[in-house]
Formats: C-alpha cells, structure tokens, sequence
C-alpha cells in the first residue's frame, strides 16, 4: 500500500511523532491508522500525545548573538522544574542556534534542522517529549541584523548562559567603535527589559493603540465639564505623557533617569565615534499572554 504525506500528515497530528516515524509505523501497518498510533504507542513515539493538550507556560527563554545579528526564542514546557533540566536546556540554546541561520519565523525554525543534530527542531521537541514527560512548545522567535554596528543582548532572571526569563535584542546601526556601541546596546537591552515599551519612535505606535488611548483621555477630559477646544489640548498634554511613559527613546534612561534613552545615544556617540540610530528591539519575557489554568 502506498503511504501518502496527508497520511503522514494525520498520523502525526494525532500523536505528536515525528514525520518519519509516523512513514514507518505505517508502513509496518500497512496504512492501518488505528493500528499505527498503536505501534507507536507500544515503541513509546507516541508518548507525547497524552501531553499535548496541558498548558505549557513555563519554559525558557534563550538569546544568541552573532556578528551583525542576533536571535531569541522561546520554548515553553510545563513546569519551572523541567527549565532546570539540563537536556531541555541544551535544546533551547541549540534553537536559538539554529534561529540566528533562519530569517527569525516561526515556520521557518520549526521545519530547519537543530544545530547539532539531524532532525527538525519541531520533531526534535516531539522527541524530548516523550523522553522528559511534559509538553513542550515552540512558541516565539525573533531575529535581528544591521549592515552596521551592533545587535546588543541582554537575559534577565538567568539561569545559565544566554537563558532566563526574559530575553531582549537591540540593534544599533552605527559605523562607530565596537566598544562603546556593546555598551550603549547592552544598556538600552537592560532598559527595555525593564520598562517594556511599546514601540522605537513615537511614529511607531500602532494606530489603533494611539486611537485607543486618545478615547481614553478624551472622555476622562469630558467629565471635567471643560469646552471642546480645552479638552483637546487636555488630550494632547496626556498623549505626550503616554508617549513619554511607552516609546523608547522619549523614556527617561533607567541608567540615568535625567537622561532620556534618545540623550543617552546621543551622548555615547561622542565615545563611538559616529552616529547611533536605534534600528529597533525586541522583548519576549517567559509565558507572557499564556493562559495558565490554575488548578493544574
């Protein structure tokens, strides 16, 4: 009997194995679906599939940087305990690896081969599954380069090397001195981890937020009583307020609070050399926007 990839496909949807392994139990069954969950089940492949619907928010977040760019990810698991797995923990790092060769997606790094390895970083989870017992799940990822400069990391709550909690990337575009630009970078990554701003520039705001927040403030203003025109000026002075409290460069420096973060480059371009422009960040902090269900 011929063994289809919609087969394959839908063995593996029901159990969690890999792609070749979902091919040979097939085919030892002769397409029998039932009979190939069996099989798997009896080789312990399948392992996985009782786990798969249990909430995984725990986990660890990974960081890697290489010449110009760097990467970060996010693989969830279970419990707190399995982050201290020295297994899981070498998975995770190896991901982040092989994040940094792939153009940062999701699909993308789920369907590359791990670094270190010679399976698919997805079939490569399905694997850990069932030798640790907990689900696992790759859930974020995210890359970025410059021609020029820097892409500056920095990991909060670490655990071991370039794993913890939260993981930030910042990317400095610059043809300045490798030094003070590692520093600057470095120091902005540990601001974002602690202030977690909405966007670089005030421009950069998504519209609908801004639209949101201006509803706010308008019908906050409107139960003052004041004219029309009064309110619109009261609305202006809170929306540079919010800007102030949620774009990067307008924030106070939390390493210097009479800096703002944009004074802050401003000032280590004197040190580099050249000009800094902040091309962009990235934050991921560990399970955020996970539901957990709490009587688990």
């Amino acid at each position: 009997m011929t063994i289809t990839a919609t087969m394959v496909k839908e063995l593996r949807e029901k159990t969690g194995a890999g792609m070749m392994d979902c091919k040979t139990a097939l085919a030892e069954t002769t397409g029998d679906m039932n009979a190939a969950v069996d099989w798997l089940r009896a080789k312990g492949i399948a392992k996985a599939e009782k786990k798969s619907g249990r909430v995984a928010a725990e986990g660890l977040v990974a960081v890697v940087a290489g010449a110009k760019s760097a990467a970060v990810v996010e693989v969830n698991s279970e419990t707190d305990f399995v982050a201290r797995n020295e297994q899981f923990q070498d998975i995770v790092r190896r991901i982040a690896d092989t994040a940094l060769a792939t153009n940062g997606s999701i699909d993308a790094l789920a369907s590359a081969r791990i670094s270190g390895g010679e399976k698919s970083v997805a079939d490569t989870l399905t694997d850990a599954i069932a030798t640790i017992g907990e689900n696992m799940n790759l859930r974020r990822a995210a890359k970025l380069d410059v021609g020029q400069g820097v892409v500056s990391t920095y990991v909060h709550n670490a655990i071991g090397d370039g794993l913890g909690k939260i993981g930030v990337l910042v990317a400095l575009e610059s043809a300045g001195k490798p030094e003070p630009l590692a520093a600057i970078g470095k120091q902005i990554a540990m601001h974002v981890a602690a202030t977690n701003p909405l966007a670089t520039r005030q421009d950069e705001v998504p519209a609908d937020i801004v639209a949101r927040e201006r509803a706010i403030f308008a019908e906050q203003a409107r139960e003052s009583g004041k004219a029309e025109a009064i309110i619109e000026k009261m609305v202006d002075g809170r929306m540079r307020k919010f800007y102030e409290e949620s774009v990067l460069l307008s924030q106070a420096f939390v390493i210097n609070p009479d800096l703002t973060v944009e004074k802050a480059v401003k000032a280590a371009e004197v040190e580099a050399g050249a000009p800094i422009a902040v091309k962009g960040f990235v934050r991921i902090a560990l399970g955020d926007g996970v539901e957990k269900n709490e009587s688990e």
